[in-house]
């Protein structure tokens, strides 16, 4: 690969160069989400001559469920169309037949050589056309002529595969393909393009991991500024308290592979039924799982029905996965659960460098031990009195009389769910 031909600032090249890297910089620093940004970037290319057809924007990303996000840009819709990726064989598949992963390899071939101008340009048309990689067939097919591909990476030099960055591609429909002002013009923009590309991705990616380890609403909290040691306020809430039964006899009788497995079957058993519903998972704890639905007074009896039909459907869910691991002799798991409903400080609780954003109180402590009289009572869902009172009006609760729980003073009425 050549390094970039010098430019002269004071010509029309230059200037527009300037007039794009300003524009680009203000971007990252309004905070431009990377859809609009690009969408906006290739709007100026077209209209500053640049014979753009279509442009492809990808980023890998840090996220449990997605692997990467990808923005195309297409002139006949004048929009961008913004996709993710799911993790899988299938996104690896895609990235390993693609242009990037051939530059990747490339620029590591001469003893871990890292070339800085990852790029590549392939004619689609013509007797230089090469294509020989299956995107370029397919936008060879659809009229395209000429198509340029840029990898700009953050991190230190000396492994091209390592770190964070942006793959671009750009195609053009004009019969003589790109100009060499306009490969010029891109290799020198995209660097602040992609500075103002990963303001955007940063902020992306702390969301995304906030929101997966610490919950929806708790992970908006921290990303907002909620992180002083003891900030926390009161907040009424229907706690939801599940615990596996018998889990140190299946742990010790089991591969640890298989007990994982296990874990992550459950565990998105019982949490696919509360995020349609407003709960909110706060924390696996081991074999066990605190989760809570705040609540608002005029929508107490709604937010308690809401909790009980994700217990039923979690129920259900779980006996549909027993049945299906019991065929595949796997081991399979009881789960018992306890609804309850009072005040808690819900906020950062822990030491100076290592803090948890949970809920504390006597509420949280009563709906642990109310999960504890599951299997004596012989049912799989538990509630308290004060949760009973408010979902009155639902079917399917039983009471069961009064029981001791341990650490609480005075005998607690309890009701069994029917499931």
């Amino acid at each position: 690969m050549s390094e970039p031909r010098p430019i002269s600032f004071d010509a029309p090249l230059g200037q527009r160069i300037i007039e794009l890297h300003v524009w680009a910089v203000r971007q990252g620093l309004l905070g431009t989400g990377a859809a609009d940004l690009f969408d906006g970037f290739c709007q100026r290319l077209g209209l500053g001559g640049l014979p753009l057809w279509r442009a492809s924007a990808a980023m890998r990303t840090l996220h449990p469920q997605w692997g990467g996000y990808s923005y195309l840009w297409r002139r006949d819709l004048n929009a961008i169309e913004p996709s993710q990726f799911e993790r899988g064989s299938e996104y690896r598949q895609d990235w390993l037949t693609s242009p990037f992963a051939y530059l990747i390899g490339q620029a590591q071939t001469e003893g871990g050589h890292d070339d800085p101008w990852l790029h590549l340009r392939r004619r689609l048309h013509g007797p230089e056309a090469l294509l020989d990689f299956p995107v370029l067939e397919e936008l060879a097919s659809a009229g395209g002529t000429d198509y340029f591909a840029q990898i700009v990476r953050f991190g230190p030099e000396g492994d091209a595969s390592r770190g964070t960055g942006i793959a671009y591609s750009f195609t053009t429909d004009r019969p003589e393909g790109f100009g060499e002002d306009d490969l010029t013009l891109l290799k020198a923009v995209l660097p602040a393009l992609s500075l103002a590309m990963m303001t955007h991705a940063g902020h992306t990616i702390a969301s995304g991991l906030l929101e997966a380890y610490l919950g929806g609403d708790a992970g908006r909290r921290v990303h907002a500024g909620a992180v002083e040691r003891g900030s926390v306020e009161s907040i009424r809430a229907v706690l939801w308290f599940a615990d596996m039964r018998g889990f140190t006899k299946l742990a010790d009788s089991s591969a640890g592979l298989e007990v994982i497995e296990l874990l992550d079957e459950v565990f998105e058993t019982l949490t696919a039924p509360l995020r349609s519903r407003g709960g909110q998972v706060l924390k696996f704890m081991g074999d066990g799982m605190l989760a809570i639905f705040p609540l608002l007074a005029k929508t107490q009896a709604e937010t308690c029905r809401n909790a009980i039909d994700a217990a039923r459907e979690a129920m259900h869910a779980l006996d549909r996965v027993n049945r299906a691991r019991a065929e595949a002799s796997k081991p399979v798991a009881e789960v018992d659960l306890a609804l309850h409903i009072g005040e808690v400080l819900y906020g950062n609780v822990g030491a100076a460098d290592r803090l948890d954003f949970t809920v504390i109180g006597p509420a949280v402590n009563e709906a642990a031990r109310i999960e504890t009289l599951c299997e004596p009572l012989g049912r799989k869902v538990l509630v308290s009195a004060d949760f009973a009172a408010i979902a009155d009006s639902c079917n399917g609760l039983q009471p069961l009389g009064h029981h001791r729980l341990r650490g609480v003073r005075e005998p607690r009425a309890i009701f069994g769910l029917d499931v």
